[in-house]
């Protein structure tokens, strides 16, 4: 098994990274850098907590998984790849285009993985939604919605409400949306977008709205922090039929408490968050979800390190969503549609 460490304790690493690591096969959870020792020990009694110098330092640790606010991300995964480790990076990846190609580059010098952790690829509503479009049962997809709605009306104390490189919604949500738009339909021919501050007393982006332009096609992303009613997760639209579904994955919340990524029904969705395929003819039918499961890319960044074959999500790929973000912002500062 190959020796991993996490640094940092928040959300990413508490409820996304160590329970994967940990139950993969391919990988050992050695290691994680925090401040919050009780909480590691709650869950992990035979894991090292240590600090991110010390943890990077270790030699007998060959994968390091970043989950540290954004303005981090760069200078950890440059001193882990110089020590000659192995890096997975939490989105947004790093903060700017200019960061993330020099530790592409600094990765491919060294003969080192490096990767972002775009897990919502493995979301049980995009699965279904991707096994949709493969059937051909919507025909040509001329519309499609990606939504991911909050109702969050206080402005936190939280890092994504602060001022600053790396915050407000479109660095939080929009690298994931992003991902799964451009794993569905690839890039487009241009974007336009919207990106504003709605909330009272907000300092940071709550709200955006980015359209990608494909022919006759449109792909929408957007999130906002005020929508109370949460419309639809995905609304795919075709020339043979249309598919609605509503809520997110449950893979997260369970995780957040402590469940087990092996436990029988880990990813499998409530039938209540079943979409519905309308068919041309008003044809309506419940269309089960494919069970989500994020130890596939874990899994596969064991793969990755131990026999050469590709990561399961490239840094290229998570570069382009930093393009696609920038972009986005141009877009809605000049008001205008920007050729890609």
């Amino acid at each position: 098994m190959i020796r991993t460490g996490v640094i940092g304790y928040g959300l990413g690493g508490m409820a996304f990274h160590a329970p994967l690591i940990a139950a993969v096969p391919e990988l050992e959870l050695a290691a994680i850098a925090t401040s919050r020792v009780d909480a590691v020990r709650e869950r992990y009694a035979d894991v090292a907590v240590t600090d991110a110098a010390t943890l990077i330092a270790d030699p007998s640790i060959q994968l390091v998984a970043i989950s540290t606010p954004n303005d981090s991300h760069f200078p950890l995964a440059k001193a882990a790849l110089e020590a000659g480790k192995h890096v997975v990076i939490d989105k947004p990846f790093v903060n700017s285009i200019e960061d993330g190609e020099a530790l592409i580059a600094l990765a491919a010098e060294r003969g080192l993985v490096l990767s972002a952790f775009h897990n919502r690829r493995w979301d049980a509503d995009l699965l279904t939604v991707a096994k949709l479009l493969e059937s051909g049962r919507l025909g040509d997809v001329r519309l499609a919605e990606f939504r991911w709605d909050r109702y969050r009306p206080e402005v936190s104390s939280l890092w994504r409400d602060k001022p600053g490189v790396g915050s407000g919604m479109l660095a939080d949500l929009g690298p994931h949306l992003i991902d799964q738009a451009l794993l569905l339909f690839g890039m487009p021919e241009a974007l336009s977008a919207d990106v504003a501050v709605q909330r009272d007393g907000a300092v940071t982006d709550d709200y955006f709205e980015i359209i990608f332009h494909y022919g006759v096609r449109r792909v929408i992303m957007a999130a906002s922090r005020l929508i109370a009613a949460a419309r639809p997760r995905f609304a795919l639209h075709g020339t043979k039929g249309g598919f609605v579904k509503h809520g997110l994955d449950p893979q997260e919340p369970s995780m957040k408490i402590g469940g087990s990524p092996n436990a029988p029904d880990y990813g499998v969705e409530d039938p209540a968050n079943y979409g519905v395929l309308t068919l041309g003819d008003g044809t309506r039918e419940t269309v089960p979800s494919e069970r989500g499961d994020y130890r596939c890319y874990y899994s596969g960044i064991g793969r990755a390190i131990a026999d050469g074959t590709p990561a399961p999500v490239s840094a290229a790929d998570a570069v382009a969503g930093l393009r696609i973000m920038a972009l986005a912002r141009q877009s809605s500062a000049e008001g205008r549609r920007i050729s890609l």
